[in-house]
């Protein structure tokens, strides 16, 4: 399983630019989770150990009531926002097909951010691409 995660890491332009060292210890940190289409994956407010959530296989809406705020797929992230800040989740996520997640707890990611700094980089640069996203939303 780790081999099949390390390699599905490396697919994924966040975590692409890592050594082979890095992505397995990734991939041995990451837990497989799996939810049915309907399924809640984070609620609005709430707060849990896993903090970050790679979408392996699936497909996701992320909602803020009955608003639909971003669809993401296969290689695509969440959770970043609350590991990085420790606030609750600003939003619902729920699994629109049946979904497999590579999840990482709050403090497993912290770490990687903190030494590797092309994850904070590639964190920056997807969390300013979705504000811009928004901001042209709201602008319409």
């Amino acid at each position: 399983m780790a081999r099949e995660n390390t390699a599905l890491l490396k697919k994924v332009p966040l975590f692409a630019q890592l050594g082979d060292r890095h992505l397995q210890a990734i991939a041995r940190s990451a837990k497989e989770l799996k939810y049915s289409a309907g399924q809640p994956i984070v609620r609005e407010g709430e707060q849990s150990n896993v903090g970050f959530f790679l979408i392996a296989d699936g497909q996701v809406e992320v909602r803020r009531g009955d608003q639909v705020l971003a669809k993401l797929g296969a290689g695509q992230f969440f959770g970043e926002m609350s590991v990085l800040d420790g606030q609750p989740r600003s939003a619902d996520v729920f699994a629109v097909s049946d979904t497999t997640c590579l999840g990482l707890t709050s403090w497993d990611m912290k770490s990687l951010v903190t030494n590797t700094p092309e994850i904070a980089m590639g964190i920056i640069s997807e969390l300013a691409r979705r504000l811009r996203q928004t901001s042209m939303k709201l602008s319409e």
